[in-house]
């Protein structure tokens, strides 16, 4: 019984999200209570929620600071620099910003941590999307995807969880998997260029790419394309009436055609946030973050607190501006911190009255013993599936271990199984129990349903052709 509330729980969730009937949040909260009710909890199923919550309380403060402190950032014009870099780069051509967000996402995604990943991917392309008309669902879809394959470096979560519950070591884990990881990501590089491809086809011109290389700045290269432009100044006219402004022909001036591209958006060059004087200080506070987040030597969700305070002391001395900072920020924290709060019902739920490991026990249960030379394969296959209705430590801690001891009868080494074990991470990454894709969607103000519809599948072809490669190269063993 609990193995079919367990699952349909799953299900209803899903359905209505991806339907739209019900928001995440809602949805996070009214269905795991009611299946809850239904498997007995009773009156124990606030306390089973409210344990559930209190673990996720370090993860809601480190998105809600760290919200504050990349938007801060944000806001004072750190990224801008970036920005105009990508637009030169890229110009207007869909498919091309498309696949350069692909790249971005798994260069920052070396350093291991999902949600800082998004928030500097939509930091930098999210404007861009906006002035193009590009849909922000392929956003989050080619972020998820990269991030997802790129999440079994041996400093993320999963690789380190894996050799811990099998007593391996991390790089005896990873090294064998890199050219399944390659393989994924070429894999995600083809998605988004053909995402971009269609996105280049739906607007046609609407975006200012002719197809030929002709952008709002003018012929011979797109917007951006070149490093600058003259054109004339216009200045008060000492005559006209009521000081009206007309145009001189005074010296021409230097204009940055990438500086023109992000007017009217998020990193408007002329934004009243912006601090240019304090741009190294702003960039070394950055680093440093990211340095002491690497090295986690303190609790990440500290680290943000002390970043955000620093930054905003610094940056809008005046508590009236510190204060007007804070409640600008409020919609994405709000955003966030609430799924995260909510997803604590489900988890909750889900662990609190043995569904978890009823799940767990009954998948196990049905593998049939002439399946044990290839429960290395079995256990890749079902890392899919697992790792998106449960947590990674339900799955590493809980059922992995079960499996390994199962296989270590048919000559199956531990390190062989976690390999397998770790291919599952690119749909994993795009369950609504990771906070990080939840923050994702939240910044560029996308649907959570949307964006299953549009990643789901093809999170689950990256995964597939990761388990194939190990497969085919002897990391995973087949028989």
């Amino acid at each position: 019984m609990l193995v079919f509330l367990g699952f349909a729980m799953i299900a209803v969730f899903m359905g209505l999200i991806m339907t739209k009937k019900l928001t995440p949040v809602l949805a996070l909260i009214l269905v795991p209570t009611v299946f809850g009710l239904f498997a007995g909890a009773g009156l124990g199923l606030g306390d089973m929620v409210l344990e559930s919550m209190a673990s996720l309380t370090s993860t809601a403060a480190l998105l809600m600071f760290a919200i504050i402190f990349f938007g801060l950032m944000i806001d004072v014009g750190l990224f801008d620099p970036l920005v105009r870099l990508i637009l030169r780069v890229l110009g207007d051509d869909p498919a091309k910003v498309v696949l350069g967000t692909a790249v971005l996402a798994a260069v920052v995604s070396l350093d291991g941590d999902g949600s800082t990943t998004f928030i500097l991917t939509t930091a930098a392309m999210l404007p861009i999307y906006r002035r193009l008309g590009l849909s922000p669902v392929v956003l989050t879809c080619v972020a998820g995807l990269a991030n997802g394959t790129m999440n079994i470096v041996p400093w993320g979560g999963p690789t380190a969880r894996a050799a811990a519950a099998l007593d391996v070591s991390p790089t005896e884990v990873f090294v064998p998997m890199v050219p399944a990881l390659l393989a994924g990501m070429a894999v995600v590089f083809v998605f988004a260029w053909t995402l971009g491809l269609r996105e280049r086809a739906r607007l046609g011109g609407s975006t200012g790419w002719s197809g030929a290389g002709t952008g709002p700045g003018g012929s011979g290269g797109a917007a951006g394309s070149g490093p600058r432009t003259r054109r004339p100044r216009r200045r008060r006219g000492d005559g006209a009436p009521g000081g009206a402004s007309v145009a001189v022909l005074d010296a021409p001036e230097l204009v940055d055609d990438a500086d023109a591209a992000m007017a009217d958006s998020a990193l408007d060059p002329n934004r009243a946030t912006l601090r240019p004087q304090l741009f190294w200080f702003n960039l070394a506070l950055t680093l440093a973050v990211m340095v002491v987040l690497v090295l986690d030597v303190v609790p990440l969700a500290f680290v943000f607190m002390v970043g955000a305070a620093v930054a905003l002391l610094v940056n809008f001395p005046r508590v009236k501006d510190q204060a007007a900072q804070l409640v600008a920020h409020a919609p994405s924290v709000v955003a966030v911190v609430s799924m995260v709060m909510a997803a604590g019902v489900l988890t909750g739920v889900l662990s609190g009255t043995g569904m978890v490991d009823a799940m767990s026990q009954w998948l196990v249960s049905i593998i049939p013993t002439s399946m044990g030379p290839y429960l290395a394969v079995v256990t890749g296959l079902l890392s899919i599936p697992m790792t998106f209705f449960m947590s990674n430590d339900a799955f590493y801690f809980g059922v992995l271990p079960v499996l390994s001891e199962t296989a270590g009868h048919y000559g199956i080494s531990a390190a062989e199984m976690a390999r397998a074990s770790i291919t599952g991470q690119p749909v994993h990454m795009q369950s609504p129990l990771v906070p990080a894709i939840l923050l994702l969607v939240s910044l560029a103000n996308v649907e959570l349903g949307d964006h299953h519809k549009k990643v789901l599948w093809r999170s689950a072809v990256v995964a597939l052709t990761m388990l194939a490669v190990g497969v085919l190269l002897g990391a995973v063993p087949w028989g």
